[in-house]
């Protein structure tokens, strides 16, 4: 449920690799958690959730946090797609949510612009690790970060790659519980993320 965001490549000759990571250059030494009570969910509270999301045409599950732990994040830091934020405001720890989002909310509209070609040579530092194939995930290095992408078609010369997320262009329903609520430190608010279990390991 991570907002999607459009940029162009740093470098279109040596960008794509098959792992996300996630970092953060703080040393660990500073970090002490937030131990301020908070009644509901509300900007620069720290939330924990569990979700369930489900396609309201099929009733398919997109994605769950069922048998994980919960979803943590910061709120009102752009960690999640704005309507899921925007409907959980208010909400209290064991207070059940349910809601849809229209693409506008979440995903956004499918845009032919976020498709495009690239040299299958580019490719060569994943080829020489796993086969390339059509619906396959990778990751580019942006110029605002990392982003992932589906491959849409492969052929001898080129790669096509699609830089929209997989639920653009389509509505999503949520069912989501608040399990655990605190007030973020000032160390995660400058950071825009949380830090320890959850969010960001030092």
């Amino acid at each position: 449920m991570r907002p999607s965001s459009t940029s162009e490549p740093k470098n279109p000759k040596a960008f794509f690799h098959r792992r996300l990571p996630l970092t953060c250059s703080a040393s660990s030494g500073g970090w002490k958690q937030g131990d301020e009570a908070m009644d509901t969910i509300q900007n620069n509270a720290v939330a924990s959730v569990h979700y369930t999301g489900t396609l309201p045409d099929t009733g398919e599950v997109f994605d769950s946090s069922e048998g994980r732990d919960p979803l943590v994040f910061l709120v009102g830091h752009r960690q999640m797609i704005a309507g899921f934020e925007e409907e959980m405001m208010g909400a209290k720890v064991g207070e059940r949510r349910t809601f849809t989002l229209e693409p506008e909310r979440a995903y956004g509209h499918r845009q032919e612009e976020n498709v495009t070609t690239f040299p299958r040579a580019h490719f060569a530092a994943v080829e020489a690790e796993v086969p390339l194939e059509v619906g396959m995930t990778l990751v580019a290095d942006m110029i605002d970060g990392p982003r992932p992408f589906s491959i849409l078609a492969v052929d001898e010369e080129t790669i096509t790659a699609d830089f929209n997320h997989q639920l653009a262009g389509k509505s999503l329903t949520f069912s989501a519980e608040v399990v655990e609520l605190r007030a973020a430190d000032e160390t995660e608010v400058s950071h825009g993320h949380v830090h320890g279990k959850g969010g960001v390991i030092h």
